[in-house]
Parts: C-alpha cells; sequence; structure tokens
C-alpha cells in the first residue's frame, strides 16, 4: 500500500462553496502541507492541474527543494504539452528531486476549458493523442532518438539527452474511465487510477482495465482516488461531513452542475450520477459520501467515518486490488495529520521515518505531549 495525499493549488478551506473559511493558496501554505506530509510519512502528494489551479511543474519543483522524501504526482497534458519538451522537463524535475517525480497523464475532459487553451478534438481524439504523446515521451525518456509520424503527432530525430534518474522512466498514472481510456492505459500505465466509486463499480473497472491489459501483454497496479473525514467517532465524522457543505445551497449546486454538464468525461458523469445534484441520500455505499461532488469537479466522494470504519473500508478496496490511495481532505493541513494519527496505525502502514528507524521514530511518534506550564 502507498498513501498519497493533495496539494490543494486550486484553494482551500474548511467548507465548499464559499470564501468563508478560505485559505490563501501561497506559497508559504503549501510549503506547510508538503512539509507536514512529508514529515508525517505518506508517500506523495498528487498536484492538481487545469486553469483554475496553480502551475504543477512549477509548484513540484518548488516544493521539492523544500522535502526531503516526498514523492510529486505531476501532470503531463497531451495535447497541451509537446511530448518531447514534456520529457525534458520531467527528466529534470526527476534530477533535480533525485527520483521522486510520479507521472499524472491528463487528457482533458471539459471541451470548454481545453478550447481555451488551443485544444479543439473530440473524446476519441484526445486518446488518440494521448496514445501517440506516451508512445514519443516513453522512447525519449528510455534514451531512443525518435522519429515518429502519427495521425496527430510527428517527430524526426527526437532526443533527450540529460536523463532522470528513474528508468526507464518515471512511474505513469492514468486514469479514464471511457473505453478509450481505459485503452490507452492499458497500453502506457503503470498505475491505472480511479475515482472513488462504490466498491462493486471500482471491483468491475479493476477486472475490465486488468484483462485489457493482459490483452497487451501488460500487468497494470491500481489506485483510487478519495476524500477522508476521519474523526474519532462515526457521529462526529458525519457531522464534519455535514459541516463541510453547510454552506452549498441549491444555487450553488445547480451552477457547478451546469458547469460540469460541459464536460465529456465519462468520469466526470459516474461522479455527477452519485448524487444527481441532489443533496439528500448521499451516503452512496456504506460510508462512500458524494457530498463533495456536489459542487467540486473530479474526484467527488470521501469516505466518512471513525478510524476503525475507514481503515476497514480501505482494507476492502485494497482485497481487490488497490495499492495507491490519493487521499484529500478540507482542510488539507490539519485532515492530513488527523488521517495520518488516527487511521495509519490501524492500516500498520510504515511511514518512511519507520521503515528506516522503526525504533527511533515509534519512540518519538507516539511519545505524550508535554504539558504546559505557563
Amino acid at each position: 500500500m502507498e498513501i498519497l495525499w493533495f496539494i490543494p493549488t486550486h484553494g482551500d478551506g474548511r467548507y465548499l462553496a464559499t470564501t468563508k473559511g478560505g485559505r490563501d493558496t501561497s506559497f508559504a501554505y503549501l510549503k506547510q502541507i508538503a512539509q507536514a506530509v512529508d514529515q508525517l510519512g505518506y508517500e506523495g502528494v498528487l498536484i492538481p492541474t487545469g486553469k483554475s489551479c496553480e502551475d504543477p511543474w512549477v509548484t513540484a519543483s518548488a516544493l521539492a527543494s523544500v522535502t526531503e522524501k516526498l514523492k510529486f504526482l505531476v501532470a503531463v497534458r497531451p495535447g497541451i504539452m509537446n511530448p518531447t519538451v514534456a520529457a525534458r522537463m520531467a527528466a529534470t524535475l526527476d534530477q533535480i528531486s533525485k527520483g521522486r517525480l510520479l507521472i499524472n497523464v491528463v487528457s482533458g475532459g471539459n471541451p470548454v476549458e481545453l478550447a481555451g487553451d488551443g485544444v479543439f478534438l473530440s473524446h476519441s481524439e484526445r486518446y488518440e493523442a494521448a496514445d501517440e504523446f506516451l508512445t514519443i515521451w516513453r522512447q525519449l525518456l528510455a534514451g531512443v532518438t525518435v522519429d515518429f509520424k502519427g495521425k496527430h503527432l510527428a517527430v524526426e530525430g527526437g532526443e533527450v539527452l540529460y536523463p532522470g534518474v528513474q528508468e526507464p522512466h518515471p512511474p505513469i498514472y492514468f486514469g479514464g474511465s471511457s473505453d478509450a481510456g481505459i485503452q490507452v492505459a492499458s497500453k502506457h500505465a503503470d498505475v491505472y487510477l480511479t475515482w472513488g466509486e462504490p466498491f462493486e463499480a471500482v471491483k468491475e473497472k479493476i477486472e475490465k482495465v486488468r484483462a485489457s491489459a493482459a490483452k497487451e501483454g501488460r500487468t497494470i497496479k491500481f489506485g483510487i482516488r478519495l476524500h477522508v473525514i476521519v474523526r474519532e467517532t462515526n457521529k462526529e465524522a458525519w457531522a464534519a461531513a455535514d459541516e463541510l457543505i453547510q454552506y452549498v445551497d441549491e444555487a450553488a449546486i445547480q451552477k457547478a452542475q451546469e458547469a460540469f454538464n460541459h464536460s465529456d468525461s465519462t468520469g466526470q458523469r459516474n461522479m455527477a450520477n452519485l448524487h444527481n445534484g441532489n443533496r439528500n441520500n448521499l451516503e452512496i455505499s456504506p460510508n462512500l459520501w458524494a457530498g463533495v461532488g456536489l459542487v467540486r469537479g473530479g474526484a467527488g466522494t470521501a469516505l466518512v467515518g471513525d478510524a476503525e470504519t475507514v481503515a476497514a473500508r480501505i482494507r476492502e478496496y485494497q482485497e481487490i486490488g488497490i495499492e495507491t490511495f490519493v487521499l484529500s481532505g478540507y482542510p488539507h493541513l490539519e485532515e492530513s495529520y488527523r488521517f495520518a494519527e488516527l487511521v495509519f496505525p490501524l492500516l500498520q502502514y510504515k511511514t518512511k521515518q519507520e521503515k528506516n528507524s522503526v525504533g527511533e521514530t515509534i519512540g518519538n511518534k507516539y511519545r505524550p505531549a508535554e504539558v504546559s506550564r505557563v
């Protein structure tokens, strides 16, 4: 099992759909989160991408210099980025971070936003371009001089002269729920990511992707993207979930859902169908809550409950093949601590520090805090 956290470059706060309790996405705050997550022992962090986010590559480069072991899951954008330039960027960041780069392939799902970036490809064409992009990108980072001519991309004598640390390239994480997305993932991905759908839906998707990869002569690992709301009791956790959306009104839901309707992403449609814009009955399967997706695109579900319950649900996903858990919670600084302190021990999750020095870290980790005498 590997557990990653999230760097909220699109903003953070205590509540959704309001500026009340909001936090500025300053580098100082993002640095706080990254250093906390690094110290707590999370494997890495996902840095989101899109026009509402700070640039992930610049952010990762800056955070790599102020962390020690934390890995960075950073997006490459077929259609927006040139594969040769993206390969050089990946090799350079891999060098700077000493092998701490992970690659998140994002083909995009909102034609309106993509048009703003100069991309006018259809859904199927975007995955065709992603296939060509990754064919070129992977060869370049493996040290191959590339000559390629495809439907969307062409390269003559492409090279990366300064290789990265990881061979043949940093691990590729890829999400895509459509048949076209699964096909590309089967050919190129090291880890297939899904958003947090109910258990049976995730199980069915894993079986489908695994079978598709087998036809390509490949095996793939699996990961899931979820929010978490964990407290010492179930009652407190569900109260925290209600508190998170207390300022979400019908107008906010309607505005968000109208924006999501522009998306041609199968995964986004799956997220929207879990709640259909209705804030009633948001617990769509045991302890899986769809409230975040009322106003947030992308990952829209959270595991809610006390530590024992959340750990049990994570184990259930693990038993069907999920190895990577990309988690987040609002606000991200405090919730990174809460999850690590409450759930890591139940999962018997060994942090990086514990892997390196079990006795020393355990001794420090569970030492009672000093009582203030002021």
